[in-house]
């Protein structure tokens, strides 16, 4: 048997900020039942197609890079704006022969990145 991706976790100071920025993010509802200390989006569906994300209340700051992180794919060129408009911050931009990626921040300063299509090399 393989693994799967089942959920997708956030440690996070203010829980239900981040919550709302990545359920915008991902077009996807807060679960009912959050609050400020535990949310989640698809937590209810136990049959899931699709990861759920948690975001749960912790006390300690995020203090260095991430050593794993998101690649979004997001084809809207207007995309990268609309993300900063949410609530996220550029961090930087990269190119990789012709695959381009723009990376951000969440507001809780968790690094993710956003690219047009995905990446195949």
């Amino acid at each position: 048997m393989t693994a799967r991706i089942g959920n997708v976790a956030f440690d996070c100071a203010d829980v239900l900020r981040t919550a709302r920025f990545w359920s915008a993010v991902l077009g996807r509802a807060l679960d009912a039942t959050s609050t400020a200390e535990f949310a989640s989006i698809g937590g209810a569906d136990a049959d899931r197609g699709e990861p759920a994300w948690y975001f749960n209340r912790v006390a300690e700051r995020k203090q260095a890079k991430n050593r794993v992180h998101l690649d979004m794919i997001d084809p809207d060129p207007s995309s990268v704006d609309r993300l900063v408009a949410l609530g996220a911050t550029v961090i930087g931009s990269h190119s990789f022969g012709s695959h381009r990626w723009t990376v951000l921040q969440d507001p809780e300063g968790n690094e993710f990145c956003v690219a047009a299509q995905p990446f195949s090399g």
